[in-house]
């Protein structure tokens, strides 16, 4: 991709990834403004690059070349890439984004679940293992629902019952699978732990 983009590389492997791109400017400007690529030499465009003159604006990738696109690069001004986009139903249509920390390890992840670009649930990310999400649960725009990880189990998960914007019911789930329902009735952050109703709260699925 480095070498597909700034057209450099040296020797023969540098002037064949050359060849395969085919470059496009703005009519009115004559700035470079887009580069398409056959990243693998099969006559097929792959990879497309949209680009601000020399600067890299993002990049779409069609991996497989079945004609949807299956992943999109962001770059911020100093060429940093900033966030990844995919498709989670694989069918062209960009609804989860991944956040890159300093060494490269995912740090967060958005996900529009209604696929409207709309983001409803956000997951955290501690060296690339997920720690803590909320989610919009009813499309309100203001998050209902939260969730807390040790390890690789979900250790506790708050809810937003009364739409005021913070939780106030939260089960804790303990090491041996118990779980304890605890609420915060007067929304002042402090959680009473409550005898559970008969009902099964078992660790939802990841």
């Amino acid at each position: 991709m480095a070498i597909a983009l700034t057209a450099g590389g040296c020797g023969r492997q540098g002037a064949d990834a050359r060849k395969r791109i085919t470059p496009e400017y703005d009519m009115t400007t004559g700035k470079l403004k887009l580069l398409k690529y056959d990243s693998d030499g099969n006559g097929v465009v792959d990879t497309v690059s949209y680009m601000d003159g020399a600067r890299v604006v993002r990049i779409e990738i069609d991996k497989n070349e079945d004609g949807k696109i299956d992943r999109w690069e962001y770059y911020d001004a100093n060429q940093k890439l900033e966030k990844i986009g995919t498709s989670r139903a694989q069918d062209g249509k960009e609804d989860s984004w991944s956040y890159l920390a300093a060494d490269g390890a995912i740090a967060r992840v958005e996900v529009a679940g209604k696929r409207d670009g709309k983001i409803s649930r956000v997951e955290h990310y501690d060296k690339g293992v997920l720690v803590a999400a909320e989610e919009d649960g009813d499309g309100d725009g203001r998050m209902d629902k939260w969730e807390t990880y040790d390890g690789d189990h979900l250790a506790s998960i708050a809810f937003d019952t009364t739409h005021r914007g913070t939780p106030d019911r939260r089960l804790i789930y303990g090491a041996n699978g118990s779980a304890r329902l605890e609420v915060d009735a007067a929304g002042t952050g402090e959680f009473v732990a409550v005898a559970a109703p008969a009902g099964n709260y078992a660790r939802p699925p990841r």
